[in-house]
């Protein structure tokens, strides 16, 4: 697959830990504007620029896009960002919990994901694509990094390697006591050279983004008679990881009511699946097994393993397994897209936001799921199919606001 060097909008060292944000997708407008409150270096000022607007606006207001651009422009006059002096690519390595994924920042080709090298696993919303593309057309930039994956290479763990010998450029602990440390390349050729042999990526965290990223580079294409394919506009932002560093937290759920079954009704029916027993950590211990928090109890539900296809890469995920012999049949849930008796959780909150959200009866129940793995996924991918939603959390997220893709 193809990489390219940029010329990264980045902030200096001194500023790097208050323009970092979370990403502008996990938080909603109250969030994020309690993250920015006090600190006008946020990103979040540009990635969620409807902060700065009246609560009432229209989340697709254009002024919510105008905003947007004129926070990145002033971030630019008052040296929250620079903008730097050589094209290049960077590494980016994150540490949490004992653990660290260390990814290359480059940019990477609007062909390569029109052609399926790079690879998706997610259906999209329109809305949602509408809103980052106009947000990427506005800023003439893109303003945060698509989460991709390969298979790892020894030739580029060696670059990498070598490009952390040196002094860090960025290195500091965020709020959630993730570490972020940054690395600018000197010579990223032999990057360059060796991810030209990777045959494949994969979108991890970032189908929006990467599609809004397309989609502005078709429009840039459209308006420009005198298109040559060489213009910046034909790359967008990514940070690549090799998938043996990643971990996948699970994607739990939260259930309104039962569908008029009594509780005993309920243990009935995941009895007759498998295997049933109180549980004694709500952490399910293996593919195959779920765990239920209801009326103050966690039950562990083991299917049997002689029921699950695993040649099918879709049938056989748990979060498929769930939705086709429990929340369909047994609760009712038929399309967990549009359902409102169903809500999801991300892994790093725990089993005790699903206690919490049971106990002060907001929820009837809490499913905590084994969690989905990077060779399903990949799997997935590789078969052209589409994961059911809600199947994989990523953590730790990417930072927003240490680097920008300017696209002209």
């Amino acid at each position: 697959m193809r990489l390219n060097p940029f010329r990264a909008l980045r902030p200096p060292p001194e500023f790097a830990a208050l323009v970092a944000c979370v990403p502008y997708d996990v938080v909603n407008r109250e969030e994020a504007a309690s993250l920015a409150a006090g600190n006008p270096r946020s990103f979040l000022h540009v990635g969620r620029p409807d902060i700065d607007l009246p609560s009432t606006t229209d989340p697709y207001d254009a002024r919510v896009y105008a905003q947007g651009r004129a926070a990145l422009e002033g971030f630019l006059r008052d040296g929250t960002l620079l903008r730097d002096a050589d094209r290049t690519v960077y590494i980016y390595r994150q540490e949490m919990d004992g653990r660290g994924q260390t990814g290359v920042v480059a940019s990477v080709h609007v062909d390569d994901y029109e052609h399926n090298i790079i690879r998706k696993h997610e259906k999209t919303r329109k809305d949602k694509e509408d809103d980052r593309t106009r947000h990427v057309l506005t800023l003439d930039a893109n303003a945060e990094p698509v989460f991709l994956a390969y298979r790892a290479s020894e030739s580029i763990n060696a670059d990498v390697a070598a490009a952390v010998k040196l002094p860090a450029l960025y290195d500091f602990v965020a709020p959630d006591g993730v570490r972020h440390i940054v690395w600018k390349v000197t010579d990223p050729a032999p990057l360059l050279r060796h991810f030209a042999e990777v045959p494949l990526a994969y979108v991890a965290d970032g189908h929006h983004r990467s599609a809004s990223a397309w989609r502005a580079g078709q429009e840039r294409r459209a308006a420009n008679p005198n298109h040559t394919g060489e213009e910046e506009y034909n790359w967008f932002l990514a940070v690549l990881f090799p998938s043996d560093e990643l971990a996948i937290l699970p994607y739990n759920r939260v259930v309104k009511s039962l569908n008029g079954l009594t509780s005993e009704a309920f243990l009935v029916r995941l009895e007759a699946l498998g295997r049933l027993e109180r549980a004694k950590d709500p952490r399910p211990p293996r593919p195959g097994s779920f765990a239920f928090f209801l009326e103050g109890t966690w039950w562990l539900l083991t299917m049997d393993q002689a029921s699950i296809d695993r040649s099918d890469p879709i049938g056989s995920l748990d979060v498929s397994l769930l939705q086709d012999r429990v929340l369909g049949p047994i609760l009712g849930i038929t399309d967990p897209r549009t359902d409102k008796r169903i809500d999801f959780v991300g892994g790093i909150r725990g089993a005790a936001e699903l206690e919490r959200r049971v106990t002060s009866g907001e929820m009837a129940l809490g499913i905590s799921m084994f969690p989905t793995s990077m060779d399903q996924l990949l799997a997935v991918s590789d078969a052209g199919e589409i994961m059911p939603p809600k199947s994989t959390w990523f953590e730790p997220k990417l930072r927003s606001g240490l680097f920008v893709h300017e696209l002209s």
